[in-house]
């Protein structure tokens, strides 16, 4: 390999961090996961609640959410907890919302009933990539919140439509690249986000050019990196599951 085809971390333009998943890491949680992606760690944990917001109370639809926040000490320097602030910040409203989207697009509302998963992503070390490590932990999560549901009631049909993960890709020093680190992130010319399904379909692309415009081109050479990537993270949620496919019942 030429020193050229290296990153600072020494992988592959192609390559993906190390990936662990850590299947019911918090025991009073519904769901939980401990992800961890090369130096990045969140912990995602699902919480059944027995009601739904206003909007749809009466409707027979559920309801699938998230809340993200850092905490205090996930990065190099101090982060203010945003409690103190009295509000989120706008990068984790944003984040949040993303990742609630990211788990409804393959969630079948309804057949949850009138009940709200909570999903809580609460970053303790952040190396790049946080936002996509928390779609893929939390999606996990998710998964043993509806089984842990499923042993409770009859639930009205398959809940889950397929699988979702996320990944980072970008163009750093002219190269695309896979999976950015921190490192990569903070000096990258093309910083994106994608969200696909287990059958290869889009969920959400978040891309932005941070000094020189990119071509279509290049752009597709990040959503050939951005579709592997997140081919090899549902695999890794499959193992971690123990699935194959998604099972017909959840009793």
């Amino acid at each position: 390999m030429t020193k050229s085809s290296q990153r600072v971390d020494g992988r592959r333009l192609a390559e993906l961090r190390p990936v662990t998943i850590k299947r019911g890491y918090l025991k009073n949680a519904e769901g939980s996961a401990l992800i961890e992606m090369g130096g990045t760690r969140v912990l995602c944990a699902a919480t059944v609640e027995e009601r739904v917001p206003p909007f749809l109370r009466n409707s027979g639809r559920g309801w699938v959410t998230a809340e993200y926040s850092m905490l205090p000490r996930s990065s190099a320097e101090r982060i203010q907890r945003e409690v103190n602030r009295g509000h989120p910040g706008g990068r984790t409203h944003e984040i949040q919302r993303l990742i609630g989207r990211s788990l409804r697009a393959v969630t079948n509302l309804s057949a949850i009933g009138e009940r709200q998963i909570l999903i809580d992503c609460d970053v303790i070390e952040a190396d790049g990539g946080t936002r996509t490590a928390s779609i893929t932990g939390a999606y996990v999560a998710l998964v043993d919140a509806i089984r842990w549901l499923a042993k409770r009631t009859t639930l009205a049909a398959e809940p889950l439509r397929d699988f979702v993960a996320a990944v980072s890709v970008g163009i750093v020093d002219g190269r695309p690249c896979l999976d950015l680190c921190y490192a990569e992130d903070s000096q990258a010319q093309v910083d994106m986000n994608l969200v696909m399904t287990g059958s290869g379909r889009i969920v959400e692309i978040q891309g932005t050019a941070e000094g020189e415009a990119f071509s279509e081109r290049e752009m597709a050479t990040m959503m050939t990196l951005g579709k592997a990537g997140v081919g090899k993270l549902i695999l890794s949620q499959k193992r971690v599951l123990g699935l194959r496919q998604l099972p017909k019942t959840w009793t």
